[in-house]
């Protein structure tokens, strides 16, 4: 049989007092909504529906990238009354999970046992918590059998001190929801259609309802506000770290890392505390990543060093690198096997030569370097006129020397050495030296201005 999941994302989520709409808050760098997808393709589902209201069209737009069936909920009377918006759309000989966009941490191991119990019946993944003040109860028969779900607001004395609770997450056959939800009604404190009142009728039908535990009270967790979103953003770190761990890589502090996409690290890889890891990132062999350090989007080859305070977006680097402190490699940047960027070096879309150095102070944009070069330190490549960007060709074994600007487009020749303080706006050939600079006068007997003595009139 085949699986449809419907996720409910209609709700505005007041308590987290933002114009955006609640499902769309970032948790590891994605929004809440996605991971929730995420895990309904994992589970193989051949077709997904968002049941979507607060801020729908931003919702879409978000997430357009996914095959998502959005059904619109333009009044939301309650859990019940959303799924019915998205049945008429659901194939009657499928199975549905029901999930919610603001409950990310729910794992494939926990929801597969639920999808297999709901072949014939409905099924229900429950959770004991230790403190159940919110929830709805499951209440069950003298033979433990499901009989109910009782919202907090509606429970009696002996009802609240029951400690299971209903997640809200559950697995049917189409056939059976689209028999039960226009049965179900809102007399209730909330006057709302509740999805788990399709349990009861299920019951007072002659029929079981299965259950199946969650494996923690954290996987269940709903984000209502900022503290849940931080502890749901630290728990699943947590686990991230973890499988770090277990996979060989050395962390200073797992507490203090975080990895808002994918990263993937090889053999001896060590990371410093306080390290961001953004969009698609792979650590080669040996790699070290200093503290208080951001990689997006970037290869970082075996045996490199990043040193403390540095960033590195959309950059390739080879193997046995140098980079940092505080350096920035920017977009287009991509180092050869030993080559160097040190403190305050910024580089963009400039190919750095194997074993060539930018050790200081230097901004290298839109630049072609050969092997063995020497950038000294305080130089800048000047790529931008204005109103077009241009290259910087620099040569095998060329040296520019401190305080140099470099007025593109130019092009330094295989060993060609510019002296330092030079603006250079020719081609130098190989092997040349480029002086280009003021000269020097010297003044002698030269006095320093003194103070003015002399009295205003």
């Amino acid at each position: 049989m085949k699986l449809e999941v419907i996720v409910l994302a209609a709700g505005k989520g007041t308590r987290m007092r933002s114009e955006k709409p609640k499902v769309l808050h970032r948790l590891a760098g994605r929004s809440l909504l996605d991971h929730v997808l995420a895990t309904a393709e994992q589970l193989g589902a051949e077709r997904l529906h968002a049941v979507i209201g607060h801020g729908a069209e931003q919702v879409r737009k978000s997430l357009r990238e996914r095959e998502v069936n959005w059904v619109e909920q333009r009044e939301q009377l309650g859990t019940g009354h959303a799924v019915l918006q998205a049945l008429p759309q659901v194939d009657p000989e499928s199975t549905v999970l029901v999930l919610y966009g603001d409950v990310p941490l729910l794992g494939v191991a926990t929801l597969q046992p639920l999808v297999a119990a709901a072949t014939r019946d409905m099924a229900l993944l429950t959770a004991n918590v230790e403190d159940p003040t919110g929830y709805g109860r499951v209440v069950r028969g003298a033979e433990g059998d499901f009989s109910a779900v009782v919202e907090d607001r509606d429970c009696d004395s002996a009802q609240r001190a029951i400690r299971e609770i209903n997640s809200g997450v559950l697995a049917a056959p189409a056939a059976l929801l689209k028999e039960y939800l226009p049965r179900v009604g809102n007399d209730n404190s909330q006057g709302e259609y509740y999805l788990p009142d399709a349990l009861r009728l299920h019951v007072a039908a002659g029929h079981q309802v299965a259950t199946r535990l969650a494996a923690s009270e954290l996987e269940i967790l709903g984000v209502n506000d900022r503290l849940q979103l931080a502890a749901v953003e630290r728990a699943y770190q947590q686990g991230l770290a973890r499988q770090l761990l277990l996979d060989g890589v050395q962390l200073a502090d797992p507490s203090r890392i975080d990895i808002r996409g994918s990263l993937r690290c090889g053999r001896d890889v060590f990371i410093d505390v306080n390290a961001v890891f953004e969009g698609d990132v792979v650590l080669e062999d040996g790699v070290t990543i200093g503290p208080n350090c951001l990689v997006k989007n970037s290869r970082i080859g075996s045996d490199t060093t990043v040193y403390a305070m540095s960033h590195i977006v959309g950059s390739r680097v080879a193997e046995k690198c140098s980079i940092g402190p505080y350096a920035r490699l920017r977009t287009g940047t991509d180092m050869a096997d030993g080559a160097r960027v040190g403190n305050f070096v910024e580089t963009k879309k400039a190919a750095i030569g194997s074993g060539s150095k930018v050790n200081h102070l230097s901004y290298i944009g839109d630049c072609d370097m050969g092997g063995e070069v020497n950038i000294g330190a305080g130089t800048i490549t000047c790529n931008y006129d204005g109103v077009n960007k241009h290259r910087t060709e620099i040569g095998e074994g060329a040296f520019v020397g401190s305080n140099s600007t470099l007025v593109a487009p130019i092009a330094i020749a295989e060993g060609g050495f510019v002296a330092a303080g030079s603006t250079i706006t020719k081609p130098v050939e190989a092997n040349e030296l480029a002086v280009a600079r003021g000269r020097q006068r010297n003044i002698g007997n030269w006095q320093r201005p003194g103070a003015n003595t002399e009295k205003e009139s």
